[in-house]
């Protein structure tokens, strides 16, 4: 066994007889009492910030499962197009005829690989505001309650 540290008081903790199943923050943390210190008030302050980082995750998964399900509705949409497109060029008669239905094709192509990239960016837009809401809205009631413990 080794020399007790009066610095550490860890130093002689066996931990390896430590169970993390049956470990209680709240109640090691509750038992502490530093005067003029609401130890139940920053317990409950850092659940509340680990409910707020759950919610925020959510929102961003949620948001960018959306993003991703939106992404398949396209391709699958393109890939129907592009079945639709053979058939219309191979209709084609003369070459004027088909060059012309190649440029109303490409424009209308790139026309809705547009709308598509703005779509899906607004969409990534909405996810990341909703996250950033929920975070910004504890930062902003952490604050407020850091205010009134400070105030007693």
């Amino acid at each position: 066994m080794s020399t007790p540290n009066p610095f550490n008081p860890f130093a002689n903790f066996d931990f390896s007889k430590f169970d993390l199943t049956k470990f209680d923050m709240t109640k090691m943390l509750g038992d502490v009492k530093i005067p003029g210190f609401d130890m139940e008030a920053v317990v409950t302050a850092q659940r509340k910030n680990i409910e707020a980082l759950t919610a925020a995750n959510q929102a961003a998964v949620q948001g960018m499962q959306a993003v991703a399900q939106r992404q398949a509705e396209i391709l699958s949409q393109a890939m129907s197009e592009v079945s639709s497109v053979a058939q219309e060029l191979s209709s084609a008669g003369n070459p004027k005829d088909m060059t012309t239905k190649q440029a109303e094709l490409v424009r209308k192509a790139f026309e809705q690989a547009l709308a598509n990239m703005r779509e899906l960016a607004e969409m990534v837009s909405k996810s990341n505001t909703e996250a950033f809401a929920i975070i910004n809205k504890r930062v902003t009631e952490s604050l407020q309650e850091l205010k009134s413990l400070v105030a007693k």
